[in-house]
């Protein structure tokens, strides 16, 4: 299979895809707004739905940054590069997550990296 059909195919599923997540990120938008302000003695239980929902909210958002920026490379010709070595992606990698900017080796090189810039947190007893 060719890269351009690999990046036919991808970017109609990234277009699928960021659709819903805008549908998700507008349906969450509108119950964040449509909540009025809680009481703290109201319970803790819509503090958390609250919480909760703008959590998403920013998980949503990152993923929809994540495909517009796959969207950008698909439109640039560059899709499916890896942006960290140069390499080509690896197709199944694509089909998985077709908004992937790093090959598996690179990306697991970045988690790895990412991991020990951890501060670590001291346990005081």
């Amino acid at each position: 299979m060719s890269q351009q059909s690999i990046s036919v195919k991808e970017q109609s599923v990234l277009l699928q895809e960021r659709a819903q997540i805008l549908e998700e990120l507008g349906r969450l938008r509108e119950l964040m707004q449509a909540e009025v302000d809680v009481e703290p003695d109201e319970g803790d239980a819509e503090i958390f739905e609250r919480e909760k929902n703008a959590a998403l909210i920013a998980v949503l958002e990152r993923k929809l940054q994540d495909i517009e920026s796959a969207l950008r490379s698909i439109e640039k010709g560059q899709y499916g590069i890896c942006e960290r070595c140069g390499e080509p992606i690896e197709p199944g990698r694509l089909e998985v997550k077709p908004d992937a900017t790093l090959c598996v080796k690179c990306q697991q090189e970045v988690e790895r990296l990412t991991r020990r810039n951890r501060p670590t947190r001291q346990v005081e007893w």
